[in-house]
């Protein structure tokens, strides 16, 4: 399956408009945002649990990173509330699950084969003072890739000129981006080469962003 594979296009989808899909576990839906691949993939979706329902235990053979949107992710390493960040790269293993639900959005074999940095983050507490309206925490930073978390105040400007690429996932509040509003839940992703200029709107917004990371965009079995 490919479903917006195609790295040097602008992508924009406002995924609160697409239909949920099961996944082969009961109580286990998504929305597919990108993907290369079956059910191994390189994939970004958002993910929804139903209260009380899990997962098999499986290992990130391509590792993966994922915030919680709401409710409360959990696993045998603990309980993950909304907001928080975390990267479990290649090798690590779990049981996800939720006992009241929770919806994640979650980005698979998306790693550097040689990451073994797995951690958690509550993405308010890394926020720094704000500046020109916009207080911004690192999440992660390697060669690769730097992973950001965003508060825009109204009308404020988040720009980038990074090379390789850059992702955002709107979280809550809206942006406008190349002409268009981008609300809750709202995923971006610009090509190499396309700077990033998006315009909080009146409520402000809160943004997950990603850049660099296109440059090394390759299918599961190429990793």
């Amino acid at each position: 399956m490919e479903l917006n594979a195609d790295f040097t296009k602008r992508v924009i989808v406002h995924s609160d408009k697409l239909e949920w899909q099961a996944s082969p576990m009961k109580g286990v839906d998504r929305r597919m945002l990108d993907r290369i691949g079956d059910e191994v993939a390189r994939a970004t979706s958002i993910v929804r649990y139903a209260p009380g329902s899990k997962f098999s235990a499986h290992t990130h053979s391509g590792g993966e990173e994922f915030i919680v949107l709401d409710g409360v992710f959990q696993d045998e390493h603990g309980d993950f509330p909304t907001g928080t960040y975390v990267r479990n790269p290649p090798t690590t293993s779990h049981t996800p699950g939720s006992d009241e639900g929770c919806t994640i959005f979650v980005k698979l074999w998306q790693f550097d084969m040689g990451d073994r940095t797995q951690f958690r983050k509550n993405m308010i507490a890394e926020l720094g003072n704000p500046v020109d309206g916009c207080a911004t925490a690192i999440l992660h930073k390697d060669e690769r890739e730097v992973v950001t978390y965003s508060h825009l105040d109204a009308n404020a400007t988040l720009r980038s000129e990074v090379s390789g690429g850059t992702e955002l996932l709107i979280i809550s509040g809206s942006i406008v981006i190349a002409g268009e509003d981008c609300g809750r839940n709202a995923w971006v992703r610009l090509p190499e080469g396309e700077p990033l200029m998006a315009v909080a709107g009146a409520q402000g917004a809160k943004v997950w962003m990603k850049t660099g990371h296109l440059a090394f965009a390759k299918a599961p079995n190429t990793v």
